[in-house]
């Protein structure tokens, strides 16, 4: 190449590694700058763009976090300015997460559901957004501890829509969303329940029901909202029932106002209790039976207050209020096995079990009219402060419960001298009935204190329908498989006797009997009248009033020479006399 074309051409400068070829009278500072721009990409730019973009979100989840605790502080702490709050304090009640922290051991409360409920929201920007209201599920439920034992629990709040599902709205819901809040509200509520139902047959687990209002039950108000009417779904007593059969322990406490369903959830728990001074209960409330049965002017209690159903069996027992409530429930459940698939808790014991009690030789009358305390019988034998009483304010010619010998839950059972003399009842069969399934489904063997005439007689016995109810006893005794140990302390007769001290026949029998003992098919004070009606007669009829009186008293001097108990021992139709300070040992 010549000179004058070497002038001419521009000079090359290669940069390695990006090969940027520029022209060689460029400035040393620009060509720089221009490769600098190749390699560090300016990000300034971007960093700016990131920090400006309303929907960057903290990689720990904080903002949901943030959101969850806000919503469980909305539904921990109770709005003073509500008219239901309000009510439920004027009415004396606990506001429903006050009875959970008095029901469960401090600490074990774990809820479940804890943010269910109608929230209302505010859009932040973007997709963020924060919770202004919320109304909570009106159910408490979850899990917590009894005296140390896991149960789970469901607790009505009668401050939200009165305890239904798909009743009114609370004052501080918009009325645009009455419709949508409603309807989510009874299908939110029913899903919680049939979940917690299913949980407690999966766990086998108790659960403990406290109930005030309906507990998810309806309103006619829903017929507006959904615009048509629906049959009653009752979706949760299937598991109910298995529940029941499954010796899954259902204890139910009334601490308001149970209505129609509130209260047949109550009633068919294995065990139920009442509040005296705020509990009542009813299949509709006084506005209803106003109209259908025009009554009117019924209050609370007038309906279904404990003066009513704590003397009927609908409910088990009374308790002074709901502090009393849960100390019954917590009492009741120390005896009772997780379910029918376990043997029930055996509690350490000061008690010995050889102790005797001489006092017992004594504590029945040598003369057949008088009577004796029968509780203090069972209170002697059975292990110190132990025998917790069910049903004590009905059927009150039976006596039920539970106690403990050696530490070991046992079934108690007596007949009560001192209420019609002892004779069987409708509404006393009707409690033994009960409470020998009780025993039955959770394995609980039974000891009973035997004194009894009979069935009761009479107009009265014969309009209540006392041999109906006496045989539905019959069956459920010879139905029932738990052990069976009885204690004859004074009389046996009749059918209801022969129940009571044959229900075990095939099977071995545990019977024993104290010396005041004596039984038959009759009673002597009528059982020699008709068997020696035509023999008194005569003689009446022959030789007079007084002739006749003699012969009747060496007829029933004859008799209880015979009726020595000891002679029925000797034929082994008595399988043992014993000491009565001997009872608990045995």
């Amino acid at each position: 190449m010549g000179d004058g074309e070497a002038g001419n051409q521009k000079q090359i400068v290669v940069v390695s590694p990006l090969k940027t070829i520029l022209p060689s009278n460029t400035n040393a500072v620009e060509r720089l700058a221009q490769v600098s721009s190749h390699v560090s990409p300016n990000t300034s730019q971007k960093r700016r763009r990131r920090r400006s973009n309303p929907s960057d979100l903290p990689a720990d989840y904080s903002d949901v976090m943030g959101q969850l605790d806000t919503l469980r502080t909305m539904a921990s702490r109770p709005d003073m300015s509500n008219t239901g709050y309000v009510r439920q304090k004027q009415a004396g009640k606990l506001w429903v997460r006050e009875r959970v922290e008095q029901l469960v051991d401090p600490g074990s409360f774990r809820e479940v559901g804890s943010v269910s409920g109608t929230v209302k929201w505010r859009r932040l920007g973007g997709i963020k957004e924060e919770p202004i209201d919320f109304v909570p599920s009106n159910n408490v439920q979850g899990f917590g501890k009894l005296r140390g034992r896991r149960v789970m629990f469901t607790a009505d709040d009668f401050s939200i829509r009165a305890g239904h599902a798909d009743g009114a709205l609370a004052e501080k819901t918009v009325q645009t969303s009455h419709d949508r809040f409603t309807i989510v509200s009874r299908t939110l509520l029913m899903c919680m329940q049939i979940y917690m139902e299913k949980l407690a047959i999966a766990l086998k687990l108790p659960i403990v029901k406290l109930v005030d209002g309906s507990s998810g039950g309806g309103s006619v108000t829903t017929i507006r909202q959904q615009c048509f009417a629906y049959i009653p779904p009752m979706p949760t007593f299937t598991y109910v029932v298995q529940q029941l059969n499954m010796g899954i322990p259902n204890l139910g406490a009334v601490v308001g106002p149970a209505i129609g369903l509130g209260a047949a959830r109550v009633v068919a728990c294995h065990f139920s209790v009442m509040a005296a001074d705020v509990g009542s209960l009813f299949n509709a409330g006084p506005q209803v039976v106003a109209g259908a049965t025009f009554e009117e002017g019924l209050t609370l209690n007038d309906l279904g207050g404990p003066s009513v159903h704590c003397t009927n069996g609908t409910i088990d027992n009374l308790a002074a209020n709901e502090t009393e409530c849960f100390e019954q429930l917590r009492t009741v459940l120390s005896y009772l096995p997780n379910s029918g698939t376990q043997l029930p808790p055996h509690l350490p014991n000061d008690d010995s079990v050889d102790r005797t009690a001489p006092e017992l030789r004594s504590i029945i009358p040598r003369r057949r009219e008088r009577m004796y305390d029968p509780r203090r019988i069972i209170a002697t034998v059975v292990d110190g402060g132990s025998f917790f009483e069910i049903g004590a304010l009905w059927g009150t010619t039976t006596i039920v419960g539970l106690a403990r010998l050696g530490g070991f839950p046992v079934g108690i059972v007596s007949l009560n001298c001192e209420v019609n003399a002892g004779a069987l009842d409708a509404a006393g069969s009707q409690k033994l009935t009960r409470h020998l399934k009780l025993l039955d489904v959770m394995n609980i063997p039974l000891l009973q204190f035997v004194d009894i005439p009979g069935y009761a007689i009479g107009t009265v016995a014969e309009r209540t329908a006392t041999m109906r109810h006496g045989i539905t006893l019959a069956t459920t005794y010879y139905s029932t498989t738990m052990p069976v140990f009885s204690v004859v302390v004074r009389r046996v007769y009749g059918v209801a006797g022969g129940i009571m001290l044959d229900c075990r026949d095939p099977a071995p029998r545990m019977r024993v009997a104290w010396p005041s003992g004596e039984w038959g098919s009759l009673p002597l004070a009528g059982g020699i009248d008709v068997g020696h009606s035509a023999e008194l007669k005569k003689i009446e009829k022959e030789q007079g009033v007084e002739a006749r009186k003699e012969r009747y008293k060496a007829l029933d001097e004859e008799y209880r020479r015979l009726m020595n108990p000891l002679r029925t021992a000797n034929a082994f139709g008595v399988e043992e006399i014993i000491d009565p300070a001997q009872t608990r040992p045995i």
